[in-house]
């Protein structure tokens, strides 16, 4: 089949099989795993509606690429494109979903230095939050917590360094906020 297409195209079969079908295969492994990508972020973040449409494309795209693969198993080239189709998904699904940042994070601030000015600049931009005052290893510290969409959270992190370059944070994934104080 593939030397029925070639001709039709115009192509020598060497040409097709050593340049075309790999080409495709490591397009087809960039798209099914970029979407991969897409498709869990959306799952752990609440987008319930939209994965499993991603779900179908990938699982579809993921097929044509292992079906070539099937038919020019003898060609080193192919499986070279596949595992680089799949290794540049990957990096392009990241970056990707760097740029969607979609979903909500909690920020853990904790800092021995008194909080009022971070607590008032993070009001000021309208980041909910809670403070409580304990104690750490050396000494009263303040623990705030904010949940805040991905999106603005390098504001949060601009302002946390800024007010205080030696505050320790963490960050981590949420799934779901319930509005009810």
């Amino acid at each position: 089949m593939n030397s029925a297409l070639a001709e039709s195209l115009g192509i020598s079969s060497d040409v097709f099989h050593w340049i075309v079908v790999p080409s495709l295969i490591f397009l087809a492994r960039l798209a099914d795993v970029s979407i991969n990508t897409v498709r869990v972020m959306l799952m752990s973040s609440g987008g319930k509606q939209l994965a499993p449409a991603l779900g179908f494309f990938e699982a579809f795209i993921w097929l044509i690429a292992i079906g070539q693969i099937m038919q020019n198993v003898g060609s080193i080239l192919s499986y070279i494109a596949y595992a680089g189709g799949f290794a540049t998904g990957i990096w392009v699904g990241i970056r990707i979903e760097e740029r969607l940042a979609i979903g909500k994070v909690i920020v853990r601030i904790i800092t021995a230095k008194p909080a009022h000015q971070l607590i008032d600049e993070l009001r000021k931009r309208n980041f909910g939050l809670t403070n409580v005052e304990g104690e750490g290893a050396y000494g009263k510290v303040n623990i705030i917590f904010t949940i805040v969409e991905r999106k603005k959270l390098e504001q949060v992190i601009a302002l946390i360094q800024n007010y205080n370059p030696n505050a320790f944070y963490t960050i981590e994934n949420v799934r779901f906020v319930a509005k009810q104080i």
